[in-house]
Protein backbone atom coordinates (compact mmCIF):
# COMPACT_ATOMS: atom_id res chain seq x y z
CA UNK A 1 0.00 0.00 0.00
CA UNK A 2 3.12 2.39 -1.19
CA UNK A 3 1.66 5.78 -1.80
CA UNK A 4 -1.37 5.96 -0.31
CA UNK A 5 -2.91 7.82 2.63
CA UNK A 6 -5.42 6.61 4.97
CA UNK A 7 -8.58 8.24 6.21
CA UNK A 8 -6.69 8.95 9.39
CA UNK A 9 -3.70 10.49 7.96
CA UNK A 10 -5.75 12.48 5.40
CA UNK A 11 -8.25 14.04 8.37
CA UNK A 12 -4.83 14.57 10.69
CA UNK A 13 -2.84 16.12 7.75
CA UNK A 14 -6.10 18.13 6.68
CA UNK A 15 -6.34 19.94 10.13
CA UNK A 16 -2.66 20.47 10.73
CA UNK A 17 -2.83 22.13 7.25
CA UNK A 18 -6.24 24.07 7.98
CA UNK A 19 -4.41 25.21 11.36
CA UNK A 20 -1.59 26.54 9.67
CA UNK A 21 -3.06 28.30 7.13
CA UNK A 22 -5.63 29.98 9.49
CA UNK A 23 -2.44 31.28 11.79
CA UNK A 24 -1.05 32.71 8.26
CA UNK A 25 -3.97 34.68 7.47
CA UNK A 26 -4.35 36.13 11.21
CA UNK A 27 -0.74 36.89 10.81
CA UNK A 28 -1.05 38.78 7.18
CA UNK A 29 -2.54 42.33 8.26
CA UNK A 30 0.25 42.36 11.06
CA UNK A 31 2.93 41.95 8.83
CA UNK A 32 1.67 44.29 6.44
CA UNK A 33 0.90 47.02 8.86
CA UNK A 34 4.89 46.43 9.84
CA UNK A 35 5.84 46.99 6.36
CA UNK A 36 4.07 50.04 6.30
CA UNK A 37 5.08 51.13 9.31
CA UNK A 38 8.92 51.00 8.22
CA UNK A 39 8.27 52.16 4.61
CA UNK A 40 7.54 55.23 6.29
CA UNK A 41 10.65 54.88 8.74
CA UNK A 42 12.43 54.84 5.55
CA UNK A 43 10.53 57.43 3.86
CA UNK A 44 11.08 59.71 7.35
CA UNK A 45 14.78 59.38 7.10
CA UNK A 46 15.52 59.82 3.30
CA UNK A 47 13.51 63.46 4.34
CA UNK A 48 15.49 64.42 7.37
CA UNK A 49 18.85 63.06 5.06
CA UNK A 50 17.94 65.75 2.28
CA UNK A 51 17.18 68.52 4.66
CA UNK A 52 20.42 67.94 6.07
CA UNK A 53 22.44 67.93 2.81
CA UNK A 54 21.26 71.37 1.93
CA UNK A 55 23.15 72.05 5.45
CA UNK A 56 26.14 70.84 5.57
CA UNK A 57 28.26 74.19 6.25
CA UNK A 58 26.25 75.80 9.49
CA UNK A 59 28.13 78.61 10.97
CA UNK A 60 25.44 79.59 13.09
CA UNK A 61 22.77 78.36 14.99
CA UNK A 62 19.41 79.95 14.06
CA UNK A 63 15.66 79.42 15.00
CA UNK A 64 14.69 79.06 11.58
CA UNK A 65 17.48 75.85 11.77
CA UNK A 66 15.99 74.65 14.92
CA UNK A 67 12.38 74.97 13.36
CA UNK A 68 13.74 72.71 10.39
CA UNK A 69 15.21 69.92 12.31
CA UNK A 70 13.58 69.80 15.80
CA UNK A 71 10.57 69.47 16.58
CA UNK A 72 10.34 69.40 20.39
CA UNK A 73 13.01 69.05 23.55
CA UNK A 74 11.98 67.37 26.61
CA UNK A 75 13.71 68.79 29.56
CA UNK A 76 13.22 66.14 32.87
CA UNK A 77 13.07 66.87 36.78
CA UNK A 78 16.16 67.39 38.96
CA UNK A 79 16.96 64.52 40.78
CA UNK A 80 17.86 67.34 43.74
CA UNK A 81 15.36 70.07 43.66
CA UNK A 82 17.27 73.53 43.77
CA UNK A 83 20.50 72.24 43.15
CA UNK A 84 22.04 74.06 39.54
CA UNK A 85 24.47 71.12 39.29
CA UNK A 86 21.80 68.24 39.28
CA UNK A 87 21.54 65.79 36.60
CA UNK A 88 18.24 66.24 34.07
CA UNK A 89 17.43 64.19 31.42
CA UNK A 90 16.78 66.01 27.94
CA UNK A 91 15.57 64.00 24.99
CA UNK A 92 15.37 65.81 21.90
CA UNK A 93 12.83 64.77 18.67
CA UNK A 94 13.96 65.74 15.77
CA UNK A 95 11.58 66.06 12.63
CA UNK A 96 10.87 62.85 10.42
CA UNK A 97 13.11 60.74 12.62
CA UNK A 98 11.98 60.97 15.93
CA UNK A 99 14.76 60.40 18.71
CA UNK A 100 18.14 59.63 17.94
CA UNK A 101 20.61 57.12 19.89
CA UNK A 102 20.55 55.42 23.10
CA UNK A 103 17.84 57.08 24.24
CA UNK A 104 15.30 56.47 21.95
CA UNK A 105 13.85 53.51 24.17
CA UNK A 106 13.98 55.49 27.11
CA UNK A 107 11.92 57.87 25.76
CA UNK A 108 9.17 55.85 24.41
CA UNK A 109 8.95 54.54 27.72
CA UNK A 110 8.59 57.86 29.22
CA UNK A 111 6.02 58.94 26.72
CA UNK A 112 3.89 56.41 27.18
CA UNK A 113 4.06 56.80 31.00
CA UNK A 114 3.41 60.40 30.83
CA UNK A 115 -0.13 59.31 28.71
CA UNK A 116 -0.99 57.08 31.41
CA UNK A 117 -0.58 59.85 33.95
CA UNK A 118 -2.59 62.15 32.29
CA UNK A 119 -5.54 59.10 30.49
Amino acid sequence: MLGKVTNEQFRMLSGDYNTEQKNVKERIPKVAERIEELQNSISNVTRFIDKAKRYTDITELSGELLNLFIEKIEVGERGERYSRTAEQEIVIHYRDIGVIGAFAEEAEKIAEQRQRQTA
